[in-house]
């Protein structure tokens, strides 16, 4: 079933969350413990997060370097075909411009499409700035619309260098992000929306938040939103505060604001503890606030933060 179906169709606010791959060489079961640890909530889809390979420079003996990926967390074709047969949920896979070929995505799409995976996230991904300079555009999708271009005409049977692609059954539906605050790189919020109708019109048939800790600020991106024509369903993301020193974390990385009332109260915390309950508080908030005024439901990004979604999870689900 398509997410964008389920967004629409459902009669009770919908559940969902994101996890991550485990780290080269772990077990699959930290995952498999976050999903037995929310299953009873219902979850509607599980999204999967992918990352692009990193770098080191390995010395050689004649005093060079040489450059070697390092391939951090496995793909998430694997982690999707897993949790799809064990837990039977749907799996939504994050298929990202970084670090990937064109190529590469390809082989992804094939994959997924030979497993029945019809459901995908576009995401550009994480950006390491020395490594997009030497990106070719010929070779690689430099931005979430040109892998969205890939996609669209992958499901329509053609792969790259105009390639055939046959027995494509279900083609992909997709969802992609917004950000109630801003994309970090957009000169204006005018900017951002103006690119984002150009998403949905290209065919996003749904949208998933960045987080966001101040729920007018979400309120005021739907509307501005609805002005401008962008009608697909538009699914709020959080992410409960854990530790302290995410105050600082959160805001640097992800370029988001953080309400002075939450702030105030996380610094008023002696340790993580009260810090996590204070989270745990705040999400609770949110959540009444966002499904009250109509949202489709919540999607929480679980990363280390599991736990604290289950507590929210059980007041408001």
């Amino acid at each position: 079933m398509k997410i964008s179906d389920i967004l629409k169709d459902t009669n009770n606010p919908i559940f969902s969350f994101e996890i991550l791959p485990p780290l080269k060489g772990n077990s699959i079961y930290k995952v498999y413990g976050i999903i037995d640890k929310l299953l009873r909530f219902n979850p509607k889809f599980v999204n999967i997060t992918s990352h692009h390979s990193e770098y080191i420079y390995k010395p050689l003996p004649d005093g060079t370097h040489k450059r070697v990926s390092i391939v951090k967390r496995p793909g998430t074709v694997a982690v999707s075909a897993a949790i799809q047969n064990k837990y039977g949920l749907i799996p939504v896979p994050h298929i990202i411009c970084s670090g990937f070929t064109k190529e590469e995505t390809e082989y992804a799409l094939l994959d997924l499409n030979f497993l029945g995976i019809d459901n995908l996230f576009i995401v550009r991904g994480d950006q390491n700035t020395k490594d997009t300079e030497k990106q070719n555009p010929e070779t690689h999708n430099i931005h979430a619309s040109d892998l969205q271009e890939q996609i669209n005409l992958f499901n329509k049977g053609v792969g790259i260098n105009d390639t055939k692609i046959e027995g494509i059954e279900t083609p992909f539906s997709y969802g992609m992000a917004c950000y109630p605050e801003k994309h970090e790189e957009s000169p204006n919020m005018d900017s951002d929306i103006y690119f984002l109708k150009k998403k949905v019109e290209n065919g996003a048939s749904y949208l998933i938040s960045q987080m966001f800790f101040d729920n007018e600020k979400f309120f005021n991106f739907e509307k501005r939103c609805r002005e401008e024509g962008i009608d697909v369903p538009i699914l709020p993301g959080l992410k409960p505060i854990t530790k302290k020193h995410h105050l600082n974390i959160l805001p640097k990385t992800f370029k988001i604001d953080i309400p002075e009332e939450l702030a105030a109260r996380i610094r008023a915390c002696k340790n993580d503890d009260e810090v996590k309950n204070v989270g745990i508080e705040w999400g609770i908030s949110q959540s009444r606030d966002l499904l009250n005024r109509g949202c489709p439901g919540i999607h929480f990004y679980t990363m280390s933060a599991a736990d604290s979604v289950e507590k929210i999870a059980e007041k408001i689900f």
